[in-house]
């Protein structure tokens, strides 16, 4: 006889309380992205980076974030999540204070990066908690459409926020902000938020943890080089050796019992479709918000608050799009309303192309297309990933997702703002008449551009401004159509992974972890769905 599933327990209010202290982590990581786009004109006036510099102001958070995610993740199944949590929202704060103060670029890029390391600690420890606390799959997924939600409207919050703070304050406050509201998750968290690890662990893979490090950095330094300067060969090899190291790190996951990143987890194509899907979804996102922000400050010339008040418009209509998705994925499955998705956010980088220089309508309207498309898809595909990870292994299988999500954020500045950053160049250089000792300043960044043609007499100043904004135009332009190329590519491949019916809710099995009520298997659902899934008892 075939044992019957038990029904899942349902979440009750004390852990819908505690989903609710969860959000402050993702308010403040989406904030503390949004709050930075708007001060980096008067970082740029205080601090004087470089452009290479101004992007690493930008990527390393995301970057450091993205190195450590498997470690802390890998932690937290062993020392508990909670615990990790907690620790991580201390280190934050006090890297807030540090970047805050910051006297330098370097010193600035410095609290940054510690402030990825504090990251890497909330993210992996806030979605596990998620999958532990909500085992009902209609519950999980509701709750993850409310997750992706509160990271546009934190997007939108932390825009405002940063406006206000910008129009009476100096830069550095934009960081401590961050301070109140992890004070707040430090008193809250030991008393709401349940402990939850991994009851067998294994030790901790000490070695891995430096090969996984050994594997990104590497990679993340040259395609920092590719962005800055173009092709060259000593980037090249870092980008080659990074991925040579990668490799052994991956063949030593699949030897070992106590893996940093479990190999049970790759098992199911849906978790690998999943990571794989977010991270396309997230590439994609972050390089159109490269562009937008500064569209609006540098090209129409608004002041911090203006701009800040005016990105709330698409931020409010993206943050409908993660509920509505999830009930329209509950109705008619996962794969139309993933593929759909990614082909929303396509068109929007196509609504980015008849932009001119002064099209404020016509970009909002570009960038909330994007946003809606790319919510709705990171709301389905981290459901689904999740959904397909047992309970004990929920740090390493939010870890690696995470992972995926913030390499491709940061991916996509580099390589769109790249290709942004070249036609910028290329336009400047050609079609600017300004004496050589200006042009090196000039075609390094538009804010640069607007610094030198205020030191230029008359006309002259005025042409630079044109011809720079102009440029800077045109570049967001073949960004955006690098953008819808991504995009597209992300929904033909939702199509083919979700082919075969993993697209549905929990549909018809149990849990990872052994609980779940099934429901109904489709009948073109293929019968090796069950593969790799321990019974039920």
């Amino acid at each position: 006889m075939t044992p019957t599933p038990t029904a899942a327990p349902r979440a009750g209010r004390r852990e819908w309380t505690a989903f609710a202290v969860l959000l402050l982590p993702l308010l403040l990581v989406s904030m503390d992205v949004s709050v930075l786009y708007f001060a980096i004109p008067a970082i740029s006036r205080e601090l004087a980076p470089t452009s290479t510099e101004q992007l690493w102001i930008f990527d390393v958070y995301a970057f450091a974030l993205a190195g450590l995610l498997m470690t802390m993740g890998a932690l937290g199944d062993r020392i508990g999540r909670r615990r990790l949590l907690l620790a991580g929202a201390a280190a934050f704060g006090l890297a807030s204070v540090a970047a805050a103060y910051a006297e330098s670029a370097g010193m600035l890029i410095a609290a940054r990066a510690l402030l990825g390391v504090g990251g890497a600690t909330l993210m992996p420890s806030t979605m596990a908690l998620v999958r532990t606390m909500f085992r009902d799959g209609v519950q999980r997924t509701k709750a993850i459409g409310i997750w992706s939600a509160a990271m546009a409207g934190g997007i939108a919050l932390g825009s405002v926020m940063g406006g206000v703070l910008l129009e009476h304050f100096w830069w550095g406050s934009v960081f401590l902000v961050n301070v109140p509201a992890m004070l707040l998750l430090l008193l809250l968290g030991p008393f709401l938020l349940p402990e939850s690890k991994d009851p067998a662990p294994g030790r901790f893979d000490l070695p891995s943890v430096v090969l996984s490090l050994a594997a990104v950095l590497p990679v993340v330094y040259g395609l920092k080089e590719f962005a800055a300067s173009g092709f060259a060969t000593v980037p090249a090899l870092t980008v080659i050796g990074g991925a040579a190291v990668g490799v052994v790190f991956v063949r030593r996951q699949r030897g070992r019992g106590d893996a940093l990143v479990s190999p049970e987890l790759f098992r199911s194509r849906g978790y690998r479709a999943g990571v794989a899907l977010n991270c396309i979804a997230m590439c994609a996102m972050m390089g159109s918000a490269y562009f937008t922000t500064q569209y609006l400050q540098s090209v129409l010339g608004m002041g911090s608050m203006e701009a800040a008040l005016w990105s709330v418009a698409p931020s409010l209509a993206v943050g409908v799009a993660a509920p509505t998705a999830t009930a329209a994925a509950g109705r008619f499955g996962r794969r139309p309303v993933i593929t759909t998705g990614f082909l929303v956010a396509a068109a929007g980088f196509g609504l980015l192309l008849p932009a001119g220089t002064d099209s404020l309508v016509v970009v909002l309207t570009g960038a909330a297309v994007i946003g809606m498309g790319i919510v709705a898809v990171a709301a389905l595909v981290s459901d689904l990933a999740l959904s397909e990870a047992p309970v004990h292994k929920a740090g390493s299988a939010a870890s690696v997702l995470e992972t995926g999500q913030e390499f491709g954020g940061a991916l996509g500045m580099a390589l769109l703002g790249s290709l942004g950053t070249a036609v910028y160049r290329r336009e400047v250089e050609e079609g600017s008449a300004v004496p050589p000792e200006a042009l090196d300043a000039a075609r390094e960044t538009l804010g640069g551009a607007i610094a030198v043609a205020r030191e230029l007499p008359g006309t002259t100043g005025e042409a630079l401004l044109s011809a720079a904004r102009e440029a800077f135009v045109h570049g967001m332009q073949a960004a955006a159509v690098g953008g819808a190329a991504l995009l597209v590519t992300g929904a033909v491949l939702a199509a083919w992974w979700l082919r075969d019916g993993r697209c549905a809710p929990d549909c018809g099995r149990p849990a990872p972890d052994g609980g779940g009520q099934p429901v109904p298997v489709p009948a073109d659902r293929p019968a090796d769905h069950l593969m790799d899934r321990p019974a039920a008892t």
